[in-house]
């Protein structure tokens, strides 16, 4: 019996994934969690095999983060990735933390449910699209900006001003325009359109 945590900040999808999973009778829920908090919490107090993590819960703490504390735990579960989100910075995000897989929320029921198995008996699970996107990555390197430069540019693509940025994250606003000069070069642009267009197009950004 495969012991399932499934964590995602959405009521909907976590009872969907419960009735979806409910019909095999290799798995069971034992846990459901709503922040990363949450599911780290659960992760340490009911020891299962696999948890199905979400990358983005709508607050500071993102599925990779949670994963991560996760995988750090003494006797670590499994943890499989299921999200919308399929930008190369979010695959690396996750695998970098110690994710065992990464599956998109569109993936067939009988895909999930070998990709559980597989995670939880400790191998890889990479949706046949994502490994095709980590192998490219790998092949063909994109411009690797740091987390702060991406922090800054994800929020050039809100819209927000230097001034703006510069009060969100506590910096000056000397340090924002350094870590744009540094983005700019990077990415081979010179304006904060061009930036946001090629991190997009690099799979920097969403």
């Amino acid at each position: 019996m495969i012991r399932v945590v499934i964590a995602d900040d959405h009521p909907v999808v976590r009872t969907g994934l419960r009735a979806m999973l409910a019909s095999d009778p290799d798995l069971m829920i034992v846990g459901e969690a709503a922040t990363p908090d949450e599911a780290v919490a659960l992760a340490t107090e009911l020891s299962p095999d696999i948890v199905l993590m979400d990358l983005q819960f709508g607050t500071d703490q993102t599925g990779a983060d949670a994963t991560r504390r996760i995988r750090a735990l003494a006797s670590p579960p499994a943890v499989l990735v299921l999200t919308n989100y399929d930008t190369d910075n979010d695959i690396l995000s996750a695998v970098e933390a110690g994710a065992n897989g990464y599956l998109l929320k569109d993936a067939p029921p009988e895909e999930l449910t070998a990709a559980i198995r597989a995670a939880a008996a400790g191998e890889t699970a990479l949706a046949p699209a994502i490994a095709g996107r980590l192998l490219t990555r790998l092949r063909s390197p994109q411009p690797s900006l740091s987390a702060r430069e991406i922090e800054v540019l994800q929020r050039v693509a809100d819209g927000e001003s230097n001034s703006e940025i510069a009060a969100s994250l506590y910096i000056s606003d000397a340090t924002v325009k350094s870590h744009l000069v540094h983005i700019y070069t990077k990415l081979g642009v010179s304006s904060r359109t061009a930036a946001v267009a090629a991190a997009r197009e690099a799979g920097i950004l969403r």
